[in-house]
């Protein structure tokens, strides 16, 4: 259908504004500073960026003395073999999965599969209604995670269990019959059920699954286990900023509840076996007419501003749940009789039990409001705090650790040790040194930079900051906070992942492309950072809980000659076998291998987006998987016994994975190996 192609939403995945003018230094002048001690990229990408910084790169990173001190250098062996047991695929442009010899892949609960309820099936043509997808898979799939059917009573089942997976947004043109009605060619209104389908066709899915005699994995029809949420899901609202006045809708008047969750992104799986599910880029699907009222800072500094995405407020129904989308006050109005402070309900990590399909998803406002991309655990230990990290997906946003004030214990852990801690924001320095920089008013460094800045324009956002009114204030504006802070602004920080081995923290900087080509000169002769990087850090005595780290480059993304070195060394140069651009997903699989997933530009050189495994050890990095055309590949998991992978795609083109039909399907993707063995071994 040629509306696929028109569809502007399908066209940009991303689609979140620069929003953060603070003026912190930016990791790119950080980087600058540190690549002259220890890491550097060279090729053609490493050339450009020496003469955007004037550096003579020859001289770079020749300090001997400090190159022992790398974060991942020499390090003894770890327990478990991280080598790399396949041969790497090639690029490829052809709209089909490619993976190495010796494997197999088959695409699995593709959007629209029926999973709940009367089970509807899908009906190739769009004419599923609202209701319909509501009992079905969703859009858009994302992270995920795989948890065994005998988790609860400590089991490790490889042959069932519950595949949980994230559906961040839609194609429009794809979900209806004819695309979707545009209000403005319908008298200024959009069908309800057009609205209530797409509404249903973000959230999340729990699907219980079951390998068949023939080894086959299925769908477990019928299970009490299978479950949508959607962006109508009523949810609680949880931790400091429960009952928070700028959380009061007509919903909800005492701020205790919302409804639904939105363009989810990636996950976190919590060591007590629930799923956390993260709120990206929802600022885009709500309305705020800028002629009629002054936006407030909350949604300055989040760009939530002007249409709204999908113009779900304009629903000819007239019901709530549809005008909620539209947060302008309304004249004469109150937060008791409008909606305009239903956008601050979103932007969280939000906790859904798989096993308990009674329960009501919470949003665990501690760990912050912005566009959380994801959320990774520390390993616990009992009787000590849970520790957890996120990064803010957009361009010059930051990476944030929470730390619970109450200890872990394995016996009585549940979300509510999310619901009271410290959320720090990092700072990286340019001696390779990071700090942690706490966002709590009782901290007195942190108190003092409120005060200070009292009265004042944080940096060239345009806002003039008149206090936080509580901690609860605070995190309502988590990015404010960290602005004022002094955080560093990072490019795009996405997917966070913990070597289990070594115990550093990986976290995928995807690009920072807000430079185009048509905007460079001679001073900035590239597109800022155009194809990404991974950055790692070691905590301070390897304790999470510690508020000082070490960091390092892990590897550079781009074209082949790409080199990233330590000291004189190259110790990653890229070559046909792994060029990448854009990480965005990352997972370190159960015995210590690190999966890199791409989300960025399809050329003649990088073909399609991708998945590459890296030993961590040794930095061999190979290309494993490439996905069909116009997709991105997201979302990784395996099964205990590391023999069956599911990988997403999202957004495929061309009527992936069935070409007979008129429209492409997101769907999941089992690799297997035929020997039946250990995935990347």
């Amino acid at each position: 259908m040629a509306k696929h192609d028109l569809d502007p939403n399908f066209l940009d995945p991303n689609f979140e504004p620069v929003v953060n003018h603070s003026g912190n230094t930016p990791f790119a002048e950080v980087l600058t500073a540190r690549m002259q001690r220890r890491t550097v990229m060279k090729g053609s990408v490493g050339a450009a960026l020496a003469s955007l910084m004037g550096l003579s790169l020859s001289g770079c990173g020749s300090d001997s003395n400090d190159s022992g001190n790398d974060v991942g250098g020499d390090t003894e062996t770890p327990p478990v073999d991280t080598t790399l047991g396949f041969q790497a695929v090639p690029v490829s442009s052809a709209n089909e999965v490619v993976v190495p010899e010796g494997y197999v892949a088959e695409a699995f609960l593709p959007w629209g599969t029926p999973i709940t309820g009367s089970y509807p099936e899908y009906r190739a043509d769009g004419t599923n209604t609202g209701a319909d997808q509501e009992q079905q898979v969703g859009m858009h799939h994302d992270g995920m995670h795989f948890y065994p059917i005998d988790q609860k009573s400590g089991g490790n089942s490889s042959e069932e269990g519950l595949l949980v997976m994230n559906h961040e947004y839609i194609n429009q043109g794809a979900l209806h019959p004819n695309g979707a009605t545009r209000a403005a060619d319908n008298g200024g209104v959009r069908p309800a059920d057009e609205v209530r389908k797409e509404i249903a066709a973000h959230g999340v899915s729990v699907v219980h699954i079951k390998k068949d005699s023939e080894g086959k994995w299925d769908v477990v029809f019928g299970s009490r286990y299978n479950r949508r949420i959607t962006g109508a899901t009523p949810m609680d609202i949880r931790g400091p900023v429960r009952g928070y006045h700028k959380l009061v809708t007509p919903y909800s008047l005492n701020a205790t509840e919302t409804r639904g969750t939105l363009n989810n992104c990636a996950m976190g799986p919590t060591p007590w076996g629930t799923y956390l599910t993260a709120e990206e880029n929802w600022h885009g699907y709500f309305a705020f007419d800028t002629e009629a009222a002054e936006r407030p800072r909350e949604y300055v500094r989040h760009g939530v501003s002007g249409s709204s995405r999908y113009d779900w407020e304009k629903a000819d129904s007239g019901l709530d749940q549809y005008k909620r989308f539209d947060v302008t006050p309304q004249e004469g109005g109150s937060e008791e009789t409008d909606y305009r402070f239903e956008a601050n309900t979103f932007g969280y990590m939000v906790e859904i039990d798989p096993f308990a399909p009674e329960s009501k998803p919470q949003k665990r406002t501690a760990l912050g409001r912005f566009g959380h991309e994801g959320v990774i655990f520390a390993p616990v230990k009992e009787g000590e705090p849970v520790v957890c990290y996120s990064g803010d997906d957009s361009r010059w946003e930051y990476i944030y650790k929470f730390v619970s004030a109450k200890p872990y214990y394995a016996a009585t852990a549940d979300g509510s040790l999310l619901d009271e801690g410290t959320l720090y924001v990092a700072r990286f320095n340019d001696d390779g040194s990071g700090e942690w920089l706490s966002l709590s008013l009782e901290d007195a460094t942190f108190a003092a930079k409120v005060s200070a800045a009292e009265g004042q324009e944080v940096g060239r956002s345009g806002i003039v900051f008149d206090g936080f009114e509580n901690q609860a204030d605070v995190f309502v504006n988590t990015r404010l906070a960290a602005d004022i802070a002094g955080a560093t602004p990072m490019d795009r920080p996405e997917w966070g992942a913990i070597d289990p081995n070594s115990g550093e923290v990986y976290f995928t900087l995807t690009n920072n492309s807000q430079r185009n080509e048509e905007e460079t000169d001679a001073a900035n002769p590239i597109a800022n950072n155009r194809n990404g990087h991974i950055i790692r850090w070691q905590e301070s005595g390897n304790e999470y809980t510690a508020t000082e780290f070490e960091w390092d480059i892990f590897v550079f993304a781009g074209e082949q000659g790409t080199e990233t070195m330590v000291g004189d060394e190259a110790v990653v140069t890229l070559d046909d076998t792994n060029i990448f651009n854009s990480p965005d997903g990352l997972w370190f699989d159960y015995n210590g291998r690190l999966w890199i997933q791409t989300d960025g530009y399809s050329n003649e050189t990088f073909g399609n987006q991708m998945m590459l495994a890296a030993d961590p050890v040794t930095r061999d990095i190979r290309r494993f998987f490439v996905g069909p055309v116009g997709c991105e590949v997201t979302g990784v998991v395996t099964t205990p016994d590391s023999k069956t992978m599911f990988v997403n795609i999202q957004h495929p083109r061309n009527n992936w994975p069935n070409v007979s039909e008129d429209r492409p399907r997101d769907a999941s993707v089992i690799v297997t190996r035929v020997d039946g063995g250990v995935i990347g071994a």
